[in-house]
């Protein structure tokens, strides 16, 4: 029995991602040598919250296992994909595979996509690409399936798997990944004026987080809900949403929304209870106890004194805490 996506807050209900990932990574046996390269963090911790939909470009665009390596030659702006010993060309089989394939994906409520780090099919970034005449590569090139996917999906919250051991990046992903699988409900709904008011409010302390500046620009397209064309808008609203949370969240910008949050309980709160968080947020932007401690206190107040307005804010709870992501942050 598969595990609930994500505790939600008040009257929101809970929902799971679906996400892209490299076939590899999930333990298939389908890289060159016939091997995989299973992640254990893609499987057994986050696995239990999203859905999957897993992709091998080679396998996918007809080649074998074993088979064969690959690699990229000649300019790592538009580079070739070659066998590694007998130099057969694949470029233009895997471009035509990969636009296809991509179609399928865009019609899909997609929420993010991991790739494999790495991969002349699937890496994202720091791929190797080989001189034509011979000699060291340099680490400038795409995966010709990554490269095609992030061109046709510019907004998709996307990662190597490499890069998922950062816990910072590792929290800004999945977070992401789990916004925009909230967005996708509110698309599959039906937009509305007010439904993208609730949005917008729901996520303001997430954004909050990232950029004050993005944050008050969403605000003014969505105070434009009532006199603009809805699809336009909502394009709109996406792009900078998406452009805020690539953004890093940092310790002073999350101190300065915990500050925030506490304001809501100043006239509630004993004198030993407001020393006490003030005490834990001060521990917090000096790094000494990482985000899930002011965090879990603040929820504990927003219960203790149903605080409605807090109990909505995805900020507080954007992800599984199972995932133990602010653990780390």
């Amino acid at each position: 029995m598969s595990a609930p996506a994500e505790e939600a807050p008040a009257g929101i209900p809970a929902v799971r991602p679906l996400v892209g990932v490299s076939r590899c990574l999930l333990g298939h046996p389908v890289r060159f040598d016939g091997g995989h390269k299973r992640d254990a963090f893609l499987v057994d911790t986050l696995g239990p919250f999203v859905d999957f939909v897993p992709v091998c470009p080679e396998v996918e665009c007809g080649l074998g296992v074993p088979r064969e390596a690959l690699r990229l030659v000649g300019d790592p702006a538009s580079p070739r994909l070659v066998t590694v010993r007998s130099g057969q060309d694949l470029t233009e089989r895997m471009r035509a595979w990969a636009e296809a394939r991509v179609d399928e994906l865009a019609r899909l409520p997609l929420c993010g996509f991991v790739f494999k780090f790495g991969s002349p099919s699937s890496g994202l970034t720091r791929v190797k690409v080989y001189p034509e005449g011979g000699g060291a590569p340099s680490l400038s090139g795409r995966g010709v399936f990554a490269a095609a996917l992030t061109d046709r999906l510019p907004l998709l919250p996307v990662e190597d798997e490499g890069r998922l051991n950062d816990p910072g990046l590792r929290e800004n992903f999945i977070e992401r990944a789990f916004v925009m699988a909230r967005w996708r409900t509110l698309a599959a709904e039906g937009f509305s004026p007010g439904r993208l008011v609730d949005f917008h409010t729901r996520h303001k302390l997430l954004v909050m987080a990232h950029s004050v500046e993005h944050y008050r620009a969403l605000g003014r397209l969505v105070a434009q809900g009532a006199g603009r064309n809805l699809d336009e808008l909502a394009a709109a609203y996406l792009a900078g949403l998406m452009a805020a949370l690539r953004l890093r969240a940092t310790v002073k910008k999350q101190g300065n929304v915990l500050a925030h949050v506490m304001g809501y309980f100043k006239r509630v709160l004993t004198a030993d209870e407001k020393r006490e968080l003030l005490e834990v947020i001060d521990a917090y932007t000096k790094e000494l106890v990482p985000l899930v401690v002011p965090v879990t206190l603040l929820n504990h107040y927003v219960r203790k004194f149903g605080e409605s307005y807090l109990a909505g804010q995805w900020y507080l709870r954007p992800h599984p805490a199972e995932l133990k992501l602010r653990n780390h942050v």
